[in-house]
């Protein structure tokens, strides 16, 4: 056999086995890249399901709003994050009526759960403030990276105008931990925390217990979820002080 043969017969047997793997639900799922895919699913507390279900539901609510807003493209802005089908909405639009339709599509996509509306209702945010917000976003995930005890691979943040939400399956420790991490940086106006709160003992490896020791410091205000199934503007969270 030669060495071509040999390297294709390898090949195969790989993507079998890969193939196995996903349909078991045993194995990682392998999205864009190996070492990418692998990573993500193994620190992520979402099931590998759950994860594909999450990018499908950003796909499907993208395709809705273009067709719903098909008539005023230029007026309007809508982003969707989806974790574990709970959906965040942010951007612009014309309307209260135009926000109240794009979060009623939202809820009607196949395997959303919650929709956080918090669409802003005005014109479009300048690229120079959309710009400052993904910088923002870089701030905070580098702080939960470096902020020990934080399962900062499995919480996914978004900024908008300053304002950060941080979604993911945390215990309430992490979720607290996170929180002051993420409004103890520098240009963050608000933390909205939108976490789906998972207990302790679900955990495969549980935290240890958190004594924090840092002095008290000027940070951003927190706040987090009602739990309403559609959730818009300052209706969705209430206000919740980090000690």
């Amino acid at each position: 056999m030669t060495t071509t043969q040999h390297l294709s017969r390898a090949l195969l047997l790989a993507l079998g086995l890969a193939g196995s793997a996903v349909l078991s639900g045993c194995g990682a799922l392998v999205v864009g890249g190996a070492a990418a895919g692998t990573a993500v699913v193994a620190t992520d507390r979402r099931t590998a399901g759950e994860q594909v279900e999450d990018k499908a539901i950003e796909m499907k609510i993208g395709s809705e709003m273009r067709r719903i807003f098909a008539d005023k493209p230029d007026q309007v802005r809508v982003s969707a994050e989806s974790y574990a089908g709970q959906v965040l909405l942010v951007g612009d639009v014309p309307t209260q009526q135009d926000k109240d339709k794009a979060g009623t599509a939202a809820q009607g996509v196949e395997k959303v759960k919650k929709v956080f509306n918090e669409l802003r209702v005005g014109s479009v945010t300048p690229l120079s403030v959309r710009s400052n917000d993904t910088w923002l976003t870089t701030k905070v995930t580098s702080a939960l990276i470096e902020t020990k005890d934080v399962p900062s691979r499995t919480i996914v943040v978004t900024t908008e105008r300053g304002i950060v939400y941080l979604q993911g399956k945390v215990t309430d420790t992490e979720g607290q931990l996170a929180a002051k991490a993420a409004a103890g940086v520098n240009g963050v106006n608000k933390v909205v925390k939108l976490f789906q709160i998972v207990p302790r003992e679900s955990l495969v490896t549980p935290p240890a217990p958190v004594e924090s020791k840092d002095s008290p410091s000027a940070q951003a205000p927190v706040e987090s979820s009602s739990g309403a199934t559609v959730e818009s503007g300052s209706g969705a969270v209430e206000t919740m002080p980090i000690k």
